[in-house]
């Protein structure tokens, strides 16, 4: 899938926290394309991200947020993330929602920061998994769905080739999935 990556040069930094859980899944997962396609990230993998120095570093030199939805985030739709002479950094939470959930409370660091969050209406692309809520999106769908506020405010200069073209490679592995799914099913063993 590789291939279909065409990294984009972003103001913002995105910082991909990834569950160990998710890195020993699968590496082409929806949080390694988020990191390879966004040339201004970075992506570490743990359960807990309290003593982490090269996050810790991070969060002392910089405006740092994180992607979750809660009652006190702020809505991307309707407020703009300030902008000083600091980097913005927005941390991205790469797991299951149960596993998130734990990463987060085992990180206090990151558990105070303000939350960030966007209000959707786009179903997710995912076809291969199944999501624990209709509007749940994937990493790099929830990723695009913040470039494109982040673009729309000022904060970043995107074009819409480079955000229509940022989903390609999770398109592009659904679609083999799929096939490879399509293929199994027509296996001798699968016929009755």
């Amino acid at each position: 899938m590789c291939k279909y990556i065409k990294p984009i040069e972003t103001k913002t930094k995105f910082v991909i926290l990834m569950h160990p859980h998710e890195f020993k899944k699968i590496k082409n997962g929806t949080g390694h394309f988020t990191h390879l396609s966004l040339t201004n990230s970075e992506l570490y993998i743990d359960t807990g991200f309290e003593h982490h120095t090269k996050v810790n570093q991070l969060l002392k030199d910089n405006n740092c947020y994180v992607l979750y939805p809660g009652e006190n985030s702020i809505v991307l739709n309707d407020n703009p993330i300030p902008v000083n002479d600091k980097n913005n950094i927005i941390f991205l939470i790469d797991s299951t929602w149960h596993n998130a959930r734990k990463l987060l409370r085992d990180s206090p660091n990151i558990q105070t920061l303000p939350k960030v969050s966007f209000t959707h209406t786009k179903a997710s692309e995912f076809k291969i998994k199944e999501q624990p809520m209709e509007l749940c999106l994937s990493t790099i769908e929830s990723t695009l769905c913040v470039l494109e506020l982040l673009t729309l405010q000022g904060n970043e200069e995107l074009s819409s080739t480079q955000l229509e073209g940022f989903l390609v490679p999770f398109k592009k592995m659904v679609e083999y999935q799929l096939e490879c799914i399509k293929t199994e099913k027509k296996s001798p063993r699968f016929r009755t």
